[in-house]
């Protein structure tokens, strides 16, 4: 039978739990001091930075000088495992498995991460020995990855241009040069998929292809990940129709009508 101190000290840490939380909510709707944190949630200053320091070393929040507090990467990270559960990611898993078994290789299903790059939200394991090094939740930059290409498709030039500089800025150096990736950006849209030939991740082989929802809107990309010990660039374009059309696939399980390519 529960004392009246266990009670208490329950009672107590449902109280943090809950102040806690409200500190997560003031930082998502825009509040990045202590101060404002502070008078939105109604917690004293002490207290809201006592949690928000907390908060900061759980990966909940992270926080920056002189820009303050912003959602931190774990909350990131669990927000796409709860994504990874939506009808999209449950429609797909069954083709991203079909791929997989087709190509032996490892299959991905990939968003964007508020154009801030990639995250992963399902993986399905090929069948090589060497297995390729990637997390469901992990984030990768969009410019030098075939998932991250397919998700962009549909942006103008000078949207990719401010992509691939801003990408350029945050130290993450494209070996390919802009003016040449710009023109294989366009190829790209012609062919409906895109490559990633050791761009990202020296001796890693990619191809992605765009996932459209019904209004024809590019919502995810898949890809298949093999290693140069497998594979090289002829047997990824041999590949690469058929990872096209496991894409035009899955938007048309999740509405689309929409042809995710064009004819080669």
């Amino acid at each position: 039978m529960s004392t009246e101190k266990e009670k208490s000290s329950r009672s107590l840490a449902s109280q943090t739990l809950f102040r806690g939380l409200d500190v997560v909510s003031a930082v998502a709707e825009g509040f990045r001091t202590v101060r404002d944190i502070s008078e939105k949630t109604g917690v004293t200053f002490s207290t809201t930075h006592r949690l928000a320091s907390a908060l900061v070393q759980m990966r909940y929040l992270r926080f920056e000088p002189r820009k303050g507090y912003s959602l931190g990467c774990r909350l990131i990270e669990l927000g796409f495992m709860a994504y990874r559960e939506s009808a999209l990611t449950t429609t797909a898993h069954v083709f991203l498995e079909d791929l997989a078994r087709k190509t032996l290789d490892t299959v991905h299903l990939a968003a964007l991460d508020d154009e801030q790059g990639i995250v992963y939200l399902d993986k399905v394991r090929g069948q090589r020995a060497i297995e390729v090094n990637t997390n469901i939740g992990g984030r990768k930059p969009i410019c030098s990855t075939s998932v991250g290409k397919a998700l962009i498709l549909d942006k103008n030039r000078m949207e990719w241009e401010k992509i691939y500089l801003q990408e350029e800025k945050l130290g993450f150096i494209n070996p390919i040069r802009l003016d040449q990736w710009l023109l294989n950006m366009e190829e790209y849209v012609k062919q409906g998929f895109t490559f990633d030939l050791q761009e990202n991740i020296s001796g890693i082989l990619c191809i992605g292809a765009p996932i459209r929802d019904a209004f024809g809107k590019i919502v995810a990309s898949i890809s298949v990940t093999s290693t140069d010990s497998y594979s090289d660039t002829k047997r990824m374009k041999e590949i690469a129709p058929v990872v096209r059309e496991t894409a035009i696939r899955i938007s048309e399980s999740i509405g689309s009508s929409v042809d995710a390519a064009p004819d080669l």
